[in-house]
Protein backbone atom coordinates (compact mmCIF):
# COMPACT_ATOMS: atom_id res chain seq x y z
CA UNK A 1 0.00 0.00 0.00
CA UNK A 2 1.67 3.24 -0.50
CA UNK A 3 2.41 6.00 1.95
CA UNK A 4 2.84 9.02 -0.54
CA UNK A 5 -0.86 10.85 -1.81
CA UNK A 6 -1.45 11.33 -5.40
CA UNK A 7 -1.69 14.94 -6.18
CA UNK A 8 -4.14 16.68 -8.73
CA UNK A 9 -4.15 20.03 -9.58
CA UNK A 10 -7.73 21.40 -10.14
CA UNK A 11 -8.97 24.88 -11.22
CA UNK A 12 -12.68 24.14 -12.46
CA UNK A 13 -11.56 23.46 -16.12
CA UNK A 14 -12.99 20.88 -18.06
CA UNK A 15 -9.50 19.68 -18.40
CA UNK A 16 -8.66 19.40 -14.77
CA UNK A 17 -12.10 18.07 -13.96
CA UNK A 18 -10.98 14.90 -16.13
CA UNK A 19 -7.47 14.69 -13.96
CA UNK A 20 -9.19 14.83 -11.06
CA UNK A 21 -11.51 12.05 -11.53
CA UNK A 22 -8.48 10.47 -13.32
CA UNK A 23 -6.62 10.83 -10.02
CA UNK A 24 -9.21 9.96 -7.91
CA UNK A 25 -9.34 6.57 -9.95
CA UNK A 26 -5.38 6.05 -9.65
CA UNK A 27 -5.51 6.63 -6.39
CA UNK A 28 -7.74 3.78 -5.39
CA UNK A 29 -5.94 1.62 -7.12
CA UNK A 30 -3.45 2.15 -5.49
CA UNK A 31 -4.59 2.29 -2.39
CA UNK A 32 -3.28 5.76 -1.43
CA UNK A 33 -4.90 8.90 -0.46
CA UNK A 34 -5.91 11.92 -3.44
CA UNK A 35 -4.54 15.58 -2.44
CA UNK A 36 -6.04 18.51 -4.89
CA UNK A 37 -4.26 21.44 -4.93
CA UNK A 38 -5.88 24.39 -6.55
CA UNK A 39 -4.06 27.93 -6.40
CA UNK A 40 -5.86 31.17 -6.57
CA UNK A 41 -3.33 33.17 -8.66
CA UNK A 42 -3.90 36.72 -9.77
CA UNK A 43 -4.02 37.59 -13.44
CA UNK A 44 -0.59 38.48 -15.34
CA UNK A 45 0.24 42.28 -13.96
CA UNK A 46 -2.24 42.58 -11.57
CA UNK A 47 -1.62 42.21 -7.34
CA UNK A 48 -4.02 41.73 -4.66
CA UNK A 49 -4.68 44.87 -2.68
CA UNK A 50 -5.30 44.44 1.34
CA UNK A 51 -6.92 47.22 1.70
CA UNK A 52 -9.74 46.51 -0.40
CA UNK A 53 -10.97 43.12 0.14
CA UNK A 54 -13.71 43.41 -2.27
CA UNK A 55 -11.48 43.27 -5.26
CA UNK A 56 -10.20 41.12 -8.00
CA UNK A 57 -8.14 39.19 -5.70
CA UNK A 58 -11.44 38.43 -3.53
CA UNK A 59 -13.13 37.23 -6.28
CA UNK A 60 -9.98 34.59 -7.79
CA UNK A 61 -10.09 33.10 -4.23
CA UNK A 62 -14.08 33.09 -4.33
CA UNK A 63 -13.66 31.09 -7.55
CA UNK A 64 -11.02 28.78 -6.75
CA UNK A 65 -12.49 27.42 -3.24
CA UNK A 66 -15.79 26.67 -5.32
CA UNK A 67 -13.54 24.57 -8.16
CA UNK A 68 -11.58 22.97 -5.06
CA UNK A 69 -14.55 22.39 -3.40
CA UNK A 70 -16.20 21.02 -6.47
CA UNK A 71 -13.26 18.98 -7.45
CA UNK A 72 -13.26 17.25 -4.00
CA UNK A 73 -16.76 16.16 -4.68
CA UNK A 74 -16.08 14.70 -8.27
CA UNK A 75 -13.49 12.95 -6.69
CA UNK A 76 -15.17 11.04 -4.19
CA UNK A 77 -17.96 10.22 -6.64
CA UNK A 78 -15.38 8.66 -9.47
CA UNK A 79 -13.93 6.82 -5.99
CA UNK A 80 -16.14 6.20 -3.28
CA UNK A 81 -14.57 5.59 -0.18
CA UNK A 82 -11.32 7.55 -1.37
CA UNK A 83 -9.15 9.58 1.54
CA UNK A 84 -9.66 13.20 -0.31
CA UNK A 85 -7.35 15.60 1.08
CA UNK A 86 -8.12 19.73 -0.68
CA UNK A 87 -5.51 22.79 -0.43
CA UNK A 88 -5.56 26.07 -1.04
CA UNK A 89 -2.53 28.34 -2.22
CA UNK A 90 -2.83 32.06 -2.54
CA UNK A 91 -1.07 33.92 -4.63
CA UNK A 92 1.93 31.86 -5.52
CA UNK A 93 2.88 30.89 -9.60
CA UNK A 94 0.87 27.73 -10.77
CA UNK A 95 3.42 26.14 -12.52
CA UNK A 96 6.35 26.08 -10.11
CA UNK A 97 3.37 25.76 -7.06
CA UNK A 98 2.20 22.44 -9.11
CA UNK A 99 5.74 21.14 -9.64
CA UNK A 100 7.06 21.71 -5.89
CA UNK A 101 3.88 19.80 -5.41
CA UNK A 102 5.14 16.71 -6.27
CA UNK A 103 8.20 16.64 -4.02
CA UNK A 104 6.35 14.63 -1.64
CA UNK A 105 4.08 13.05 -4.20
CA UNK A 106 3.27 9.15 -5.42
CA UNK A 107 2.33 11.02 -8.62
CA UNK A 108 0.97 14.80 -10.05
CA UNK A 109 -1.73 14.36 -12.20
CA UNK A 110 -2.66 17.61 -14.36
CA UNK A 111 -5.14 18.44 -17.18
CA UNK A 112 -3.57 19.48 -20.60
CA UNK A 113 -4.68 23.02 -20.09
CA UNK A 114 -6.07 24.87 -17.54
CA UNK A 115 -8.99 27.66 -17.10
CA UNK A 116 -6.36 30.35 -18.82
CA UNK A 117 -5.92 28.30 -21.47
CA UNK A 118 -6.81 28.97 -25.51
CA UNK A 119 -8.05 26.67 -28.08
CA UNK A 120 -4.96 27.27 -30.37
CA UNK A 121 -2.33 25.74 -27.29
CA UNK A 122 -2.60 21.88 -27.47
CA UNK A 123 -0.37 21.71 -24.18
CA UNK A 124 -0.96 24.77 -21.43
CA UNK A 125 1.97 25.86 -20.44
CA UNK A 126 1.31 25.36 -16.90
CA UNK A 127 1.11 21.06 -17.62
CA UNK A 128 4.31 21.69 -19.49
CA UNK A 129 6.53 23.16 -16.76
CA UNK A 130 5.42 20.53 -14.67
CA UNK A 131 5.49 17.65 -16.72
CA UNK A 132 9.37 18.77 -17.31
CA UNK A 133 10.42 19.52 -13.62
CA UNK A 134 8.37 18.27 -10.96
CA UNK A 135 10.62 15.26 -9.24
CA UNK A 136 7.92 12.81 -9.15
CA UNK A 137 6.22 10.76 -12.32
CA UNK A 138 3.74 13.52 -13.65
CA UNK A 139 0.67 12.33 -15.49
CA UNK A 140 -0.72 14.66 -18.20
CA UNK A 141 -5.00 13.65 -19.25
CA UNK A 142 -6.93 14.33 -21.77
CA UNK A 143 -9.85 12.66 -23.10
CA UNK A 144 -9.98 8.87 -21.08
CA UNK A 145 -12.21 6.25 -22.89
CA UNK A 146 -14.64 4.65 -20.63
CA UNK A 147 -13.67 1.20 -21.49
CA UNK A 148 -10.73 -0.03 -20.54
CA UNK A 149 -8.12 -1.50 -23.03
CA UNK A 150 -6.27 -3.26 -20.74
CA UNK A 151 -2.69 -1.56 -22.50
CA UNK A 152 0.24 -0.12 -21.22
CA UNK A 153 2.85 1.32 -23.94
CA UNK A 154 6.03 2.39 -22.85
CA UNK A 155 8.70 4.55 -25.01
CA UNK A 156 12.31 2.69 -24.87
CA UNK A 157 14.58 5.03 -26.76
CA UNK A 158 18.00 4.18 -25.29
CA UNK A 159 17.74 0.79 -23.03
CA UNK A 160 20.51 2.09 -20.99
CA UNK A 161 18.24 4.95 -19.31
CA UNK A 162 14.80 2.86 -19.60
CA UNK A 163 14.73 1.40 -16.21
CA UNK A 164 12.56 4.11 -14.16
CA UNK A 165 9.85 4.57 -17.43
CA UNK A 166 9.55 0.63 -17.44
CA UNK A 167 9.13 -0.13 -13.90
CA UNK A 168 6.33 1.88 -13.63
CA UNK A 169 5.10 0.56 -16.34
CA UNK A 170 5.22 -2.67 -15.37
CA UNK A 171 3.84 -1.27 -12.14
CA UNK A 172 0.76 0.17 -14.03
CA UNK A 173 0.17 -3.10 -16.66
CA UNK A 174 -0.05 -5.51 -12.73
CA UNK A 175 -2.38 -3.13 -11.09
CA UNK A 176 -4.46 -2.77 -14.05
CA UNK A 177 -4.14 -6.46 -15.49
CA UNK A 178 -3.38 -5.03 -18.33
CA UNK A 179 -0.41 -6.09 -21.13
CA UNK A 180 2.61 -3.84 -21.72
CA UNK A 181 3.98 -3.01 -25.29
CA UNK A 182 7.52 -2.05 -24.51
CA UNK A 183 8.15 0.18 -28.16
CA UNK A 184 11.65 1.52 -29.81
CA UNK A 185 10.45 3.52 -32.86
CA UNK A 186 13.04 5.25 -34.76
CA UNK A 187 13.39 7.25 -38.62
CA UNK A 188 17.05 6.77 -38.82
CA UNK A 189 18.96 6.06 -35.75
CA UNK A 190 18.74 3.41 -34.11
CA UNK A 191 20.10 1.59 -30.44
CA UNK A 192 24.03 2.87 -29.81
CA UNK A 193 23.90 5.38 -32.56
CA UNK A 194 24.76 3.37 -35.17
CA UNK A 195 23.41 0.82 -37.62
CA UNK A 196 21.92 -2.36 -36.01
CA UNK A 197 19.86 -5.05 -37.83
CA UNK A 198 16.05 -5.09 -36.48
CA UNK A 199 16.47 -8.64 -35.48
CA UNK A 200 20.00 -7.55 -32.50
CA UNK A 201 17.42 -4.65 -31.96
CA UNK A 202 14.29 -6.77 -31.50
CA UNK A 203 17.09 -9.11 -28.77
CA UNK A 204 18.09 -5.82 -26.70
CA UNK A 205 14.31 -5.34 -26.28
CA UNK A 206 13.80 -8.76 -25.60
CA UNK A 207 16.63 -8.74 -22.91
CA UNK A 208 15.32 -5.78 -21.52
CA UNK A 209 12.26 -6.71 -20.59
CA UNK A 210 13.06 -10.13 -19.44
CA UNK A 211 14.02 -8.91 -15.83
CA UNK A 212 11.31 -6.97 -15.73
CA UNK A 213 9.16 -10.40 -16.58
CA UNK A 214 10.91 -11.78 -13.57
CA UNK A 215 9.85 -9.31 -11.59
CA UNK A 216 6.32 -8.87 -12.88
CA UNK A 217 5.21 -12.72 -13.74
CA UNK A 218 1.61 -12.06 -14.31
CA UNK A 219 2.41 -9.16 -17.10
CA UNK A 220 2.04 -9.91 -20.74
CA UNK A 221 5.21 -7.98 -22.18
CA UNK A 222 6.42 -8.18 -25.67
CA UNK A 223 8.55 -5.36 -27.46
CA UNK A 224 7.96 -3.87 -30.90
CA UNK A 225 10.30 -1.97 -33.03
CA UNK A 226 8.79 0.44 -35.52
CA UNK A 227 10.23 2.55 -38.46
CA UNK A 228 8.88 6.29 -37.93
CA UNK A 229 8.92 9.25 -35.84
CA UNK A 230 8.77 8.10 -32.67
CA UNK A 231 6.55 11.08 -31.36
CA UNK A 232 3.81 10.20 -33.79
CA UNK A 233 4.10 6.27 -32.65
CA UNK A 234 3.64 6.75 -29.03
CA UNK A 235 1.03 9.87 -29.78
CA UNK A 236 -0.78 6.87 -32.12
CA UNK A 237 -0.73 4.59 -29.40
CA UNK A 238 -2.56 6.78 -26.43
CA UNK A 239 -5.05 6.47 -29.02
CA UNK A 240 -5.89 2.83 -27.45
CA UNK A 241 -3.92 2.62 -24.99
CA UNK A 242 -4.55 3.22 -20.81
CA UNK A 243 -1.61 4.96 -20.38
CA UNK A 244 1.37 6.06 -22.63
CA UNK A 245 4.58 6.06 -20.50
CA UNK A 246 7.80 7.88 -20.85
CA UNK A 247 11.08 8.65 -19.20
CA UNK A 248 13.14 11.40 -19.06
CA UNK A 249 16.26 12.54 -17.38
CA UNK A 250 15.00 13.98 -14.13
CA UNK A 251 13.86 17.78 -13.31
CA UNK A 252 14.97 20.45 -15.54
CA UNK A 253 14.20 23.23 -17.83
CA UNK A 254 14.37 20.91 -20.94
CA UNK A 255 12.32 18.25 -22.74
CA UNK A 256 12.86 16.28 -25.58
CA UNK A 257 11.74 16.83 -28.91
CA UNK A 258 10.02 13.61 -28.60
CA UNK A 259 8.31 13.41 -25.05
CA UNK A 260 6.99 16.97 -25.95
CA UNK A 261 5.13 16.13 -29.01
CA UNK A 262 3.31 13.00 -27.41
CA UNK A 263 2.50 15.43 -24.67
CA UNK A 264 1.24 17.60 -27.04
CA UNK A 265 -0.47 15.87 -29.09
CA UNK A 266 -1.99 12.78 -27.41
CA UNK A 267 -4.91 11.50 -27.15
CA UNK A 268 -5.20 10.03 -23.69
CA UNK A 269 -3.30 10.06 -20.32
CA UNK A 270 0.62 10.40 -20.81
CA UNK A 271 2.94 10.20 -17.70
CA UNK A 272 6.99 11.25 -18.03
CA UNK A 273 8.90 9.39 -15.34
CA UNK A 274 11.85 11.23 -14.16
CA UNK A 275 14.95 8.99 -14.26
Amino acid sequence: MATKPVVAGADGSPESVRAVEWAAREAALRGTSLRILSIASMPPRMRPNPATPDTVAGHVEEATTEALTAAARQAEAAAPGLTVHTELREHAAPATALAEAGGDALMLVLGSRGSGGFSALILGSVSRYAATHAACPVVVVREVTEAAQREVVVGVHDPGQASAALGFAFEAAALRDARLVAVHARSRSTFGGHEEPAEKEQRTLDALLASWREKYPDVQASAEIMHAHPGRVLAGASARADLVVLGRHGPGPGVGSVTHAVLSHAHGPVVSVPG
